[in-house]
Formats: structure tokens, C-alpha cells, sequence
């Protein structure tokens, strides 16, 4: 046999140790390819370990169903601000700011935080869901000044957070909307505010503004989220889209209601949805009124959801059972996804969405208890 092997390799013009030579080769490359492919699990794993064990520390943290029943319970708001002295998360801002207030900057700090840790691969979608904090900032600035705030009552509704908050806390003391479009001229928002700033003049409503930095905000945090290349930034790409559509939807449910037309929506709208595309979006602000508007979503996750809703419309004819629709499919939806991938963007995005609801169901809770004798049933059917 051996015989055999040395006279082919004559033939074909090989010494033994050449052949010798090619085969150690073949073994090495082999096994590089086995070990490449044992490894990757570990490789997708291993930028999530750190980040994810400090999301499960905070995680541990939010507020369980028991804990949320007391301060539903609660008699006022001084027994709320009381209970919540006993977390850390919040006890820190309730000495020198309003409850509100501090709500706003743990949700904030959190925004923030989670930037900062994500993995390099996805960071940059949270770092604009981190800027929620400067554009809410500037919306209170610009709402301040249209209502003639002085510096003090303005510096009031500002949140101490953001990356811009030096810049817009110098603000403050602007004459009017137009100086405030002026004094944000080296930021990313000057382009924006100033093509709204023709609407606002003529309309005299701060509006245009307040639209035009929400659609910037969202179009910037769905291209944030690029093109899926692996499953956690499908993810990802998946949570963020959902965002944008349920905020279409929302503005479009409202408009059909107000009765607006397809061109005082359409510049408002976010043309590039997830779920809804843009020619599905065209047909939805084309309906003549919200059911129009509901069955054009058949074949998409929200139509049912939407749907359901549609008989207590009926009823009451607030669109805000729409809105809780919405906000709820947003929670329950983020859960099944957070549980695709325990182990990658999984608990980010947990955690994140349950923070998120915390902060609103608070927030709901304290402005109910701010209302003589509010039921607590009720407080109970409006938390999300």
C-alpha cells in the first residue's frame, strides 16, 4: 500500500515530505473551521455578559405587582412620595425635586445608562433613545416661552439630563420661540426647528415644532437600528419599527378624528414604518374615519388589537383606548421579544421596556391621586 502511495505521488510530481507537508496543512485549516464555528456562540455571547449583568442587577429592582398595588392604595400623593423614599432608584431626586421631576430623571439616568453599556454593535439606537431627554427638554422650552414663562417658572420644567442640558438651561431667560430656534442654531435640532419655524408663525401654535422634532426623533432612531446582519439586531430593528408604526398610528387615529385631511397629515408621518410601509400608510390617512383606518390594517399585528378596542370607542369616543391598546401590545410585544435572545439584546430591551412602564404607570397613579376621591378601580383599568 505504501508502495502504491509513493508511486503516485511520483506521478503526480510530489515527494513524501511534501505530501507530508499538505496534510498537516489540511488538518490545521480543518480545524480552524471547527474551532471558528464551535466558538461563534460564545463570540455573539460574549459582548452582552458585562452589560447584561448589570441590567439584571437594576432589574431586580423594578417594582413587582404587589409593590405597585400599594402605592395604587395609597391615600395621597405625600404617602407616594414617602414609600418611594425607600428605593434608592428614586430616593435620591425626591429631596430636591418634584415627583414628577424625579420620575423623569430616573427614567433619564436609565436612557443614559443603557447607552452607554450596550454592546458596540447596537449602541447606537439607544444613543438616540437616550436624546428623549433633550428633545422633551426643548418641547418644555418652547411651550414655556409661547405661554410667557419668566427664567424661574421656565428652569422649572426643564429635567436636569441630557447631553444639551447646559445649552438649553441657558435658554431659559430667551424673549420668545424664535430667539429659543436661534439660541439651538450648533445643535442637531436647528435645521429641523427652523423649517417648522414658518408653520409656528403663521399659526401661532407651537405645534409644527413639537411635530418636527418628533418625527426627526423617530426617523433617526429607525435608521439608528440599520439592517438586521444577526438576530439580536432583528431584534432590535424589530422593537424600534414597532415604535415608529404605533406612533403613526396613533397620530393618524387622532387626525381621522379631528377630521384633518391626507395634507395637513402627511408631513407629520414617518414615511418609512416597519409593518406599515409607506403605501399602506398612504391608504391609512386616505380612510374616511377610524374604522376606515382599522380595517386597513388587516394583515398586520395591530389590526386585532385595534379592533378589540373598536366597540369602547364606540361607546365613550375617546381615542385614548386606542392609544392604551397601543401602548400595551408596545409592552407585551417587547416581553416575546426580550425572550428570543436571553443570553444577547434580550434583557436590554426587558428591562428597558419594563422601566419604561413603571415610570408611566406612576406617573398615571400620581396624577389620579392628585384628583379628590379618584376610584381605585379605575386607576387600576388605566395602568398599562
Amino acid at each position: 500500500m505504501a508502495d502504491e502511495i509513493t508511486a503516485l505521488l511520483s506521478q503526480v510530481g510530489l515527494t513524501s515530505e511534501a505530501f507530508l507537508v499538505i496534510v498537516i496543512l489540511a488538518v490545521i485549516v480543518i480545524g480552524a473551521v471547527i474551532v471558528i464555528i464551535a466558538s461563534r456562540p460564545v463570540l455573539d455571547i460574549y459582548p452582552y455578559l458585562h452589560p447584561n449583568a448589570r441590567i439584571r442587577a437594576r432589574k431586580g429592582r423594578l417594582f413587582d405587582e404587589k409593590q405597585l398595588s400599594e402605592i395604587v392604595e395609597s391615600s395621597n400623593i405625600e404617602e407616594i412620595t414617602n414609600y418611594l423614599r425607600g428605593f434608592p432608584d428614586y430616593a435620591d431626586y425626591l429631596d430636591n425635586h418634584s415627583l414628577e421631576k424625579a420620575l423623569d430623571i430616573q427614567l433619564a439616568e436609565t436612557y443614559e445608562l443603557i447607552s452607554k453599556i450596550a454592546p458596540k454593535d447596537i449602541q447606537s439606537a439607544f444613543e438616540v433613545l437616550s436624546k428623549k431627554s433633550d428633545i422633551n427638554n426643548i418641547k418644555s422650552l418652547l411651550a414655556a416661552k409661547e405661554m410667557g414663562f419668566a427664567k424661574e417658572e421656565t428652569l422649572n420644567l426643564l429635567i436636569p439630563s441630557g447631553r444639551l442640558f447646559s445649552e438649553i438651561e441657558h435658554l431659559a431667560d430667551a424673549n420668545n420661540v424664535t430667539d429659543i430656534v436661534a439660541g439651538l442654531d450648533n445643535t442637531e435640532y436647528s435645521a429641523i426647528l427652523e423649517d417648522a419655524l414658518p408653520d409656528y408663525e403663521e399659526s401661532k401654535m407651537i405645534l409644527p415644532l413639537e411635530s418636527a422634532l418628533d418625527k426627526y426623533y423617530l426617523e433617526n432612531l429607525l435608521k439608528s437600528a440599520g439592517t438586521p446582519s444577526d438576530e439580536n439586531s432583528q431584534i432590535l430593528y424589530s422593537y424600534i419599527g414597532d415604535q415608529v408604526d404605533i406612533a403613526n398610528l396613533k397620530l393618524i387615529i387622532r387626525a381621522k378624528v379631528d377630521g384633518l385631511s391626507f395634507d395637513e397629515l402627511s408631513p407629520h408621518i414617518i414615511k418609512d414604518g416597519y409593518q406599515l410601509r409607506e403605501w399602506k400608510l398612504k391608504d391609512l390617512m386616505e380612510s374616511e374615519d377610524v374604522s376606515g383606518v382599522i380595517s386597513g390594517l388587516e394583515g398586520t399585528d395591530y389590526s386585532q388589537i385595534l379592533g378589540d378596542a373598536l366597540s369602547e370607542y364606540s361607546e365613550n369616543g375617546s381615542v385614548s383606548v386606542f392609544e392604551k391598546a397601543l401602548d400595551d401590545y408596545i409592552i407585551s410585544n417587547a416581553k416575546s421579544l426580550s425572550l428570543r435572545k436571553p443570553l444577547g439584546i434580550g434583557p436590554i430591551l426587558g428591562f428597558l421596556s419594563q422601566k419604561e412602564r413603571e415610570i408611566k404607570n406612576l406617573k398615571i397613579i400620581i396624577r389620579a391621586k392628585r384628583e379628590l376621591n379618584f376610584p381605585i378601580s379605575e386607576i387600576k383599568e388605566m395602568l398599562v
